[in-house]
């Protein structure tokens, strides 16, 4: 029963602690970001299968964060404001010219991370953004503005 409860605690510590630590999609990710995921997971499974390396401990535990995930999967369907709470909402960090550094900072995503996702995009200048949307996966969203000259012929 004891491991039942530590990996049900380290779903919810885990779940907790990268709402704190903020969002960044893996391909974004720096090397340093995965080094404290591999190393957190490290030290979570050390709590949570503690001194019993039996398989069967083992099983328990990986079943028990399975229905963890399950559960919160299940609550994210009913109820939109869990939904927001685990995942977040989607932020933009710039829009219509103007960046938002304080939404930036609580993120902790930086103007070069935008600026990439814009080159990504096909877009070299920033004046060709339009938004810039940080998803509740931590992928950077680029809604291009609207081409001066085209609109200016109606095309």
């Amino acid at each position: 029963m004891g491991t039942i409860i530590r990996a049900a605690v380290a779903y919810v510590v885990l779940l907790s602690l990268f709402r704190i630590i903020g969002r960044r999609a893996v391909d974004h990710m720096t090397p340093f970001e995965m080094i404290v995921i591999f190393l957190v997971g490290g030290m979570m499974i050390q709590a949570v299968v503690s001194d019993d390396r039996s398989l069967t401990n083992g099983v328990l535990a990986v079943f028990t964060i399975g229905l963890m995930h399950v559960t919160v999967a299940w609550l994210k369907d009913r109820s939109q404001r869990f939904g927001r709470v685990a995942d977040g909402t989607p932020v933009v960090v710039l829009g219509r010219g103007e960046w938002h550094p304080e939404r930036m900072r609580k993120l902790r995503i930086h103007t070069e991370d935008v600026l990439a996702a814009a080159r990504q995009n096909g877009l070299e200048r920033e004046e060709q953004i339009k938004y810039a949307i940080v998803e509740r996966n931590g992928a950077i969203s680029i809604v291009k503005a609207e081409d001066p000259a085209r609109s200016a012929t109606g095309s």
